[in-house]
């Protein structure tokens, strides 16, 4: 796992968004990792963040992940989360996004949800 944080966005042949992320979700990144959901929620018809490589979270993508799910409501398109590791899953279920934006255990499921 990288140290920093990678984000690569794709776009399926269907118009869905994929944000992959690898190495720490924390506040150097979190703003970049934002903008990045944003961007994807209003040019794409849905989002499915693929977590696999994400080894640490802390509250600043936490938070960033909530502003997505609520510009998600609000433009009528859909955010999915896809395959995150047991330490990220743990903080998503405390806090309580896991109640919030749909988790899958691949991305594969995700996007055919």
């Amino acid at each position: 796992m990288p140290d920093r944080l990678l984000i690569t966005r794709t776009t399926t042949d269907d118009g869905v968004c994929l944000v992959t992320v690898a190495g720490e979700v924390d506040l150097d990144g979190s703003v970049r990792f934002r903008e990045v959901l944003l961007s994807c929620l209003r040019t794409g018809r849905g989002a499915v963040v693929d977590l696999a490589r994400v080894g640490f979270m802390d509250s600043s993508g936490i938070n960033a992940l909530i502003t997505a799910h609520q510009a998600a409501e609000a433009g009528g398109v859909w955010l999915r989360l896809a395959a995150p590791q047991q330490a990220v899953r743990r903080v998503l279920e405390l806090v309580g996004v896991d109640s919030l934006i749909p988790s899958y255990p691949s991305v594969e499921a995700a996007l055919a949800a």
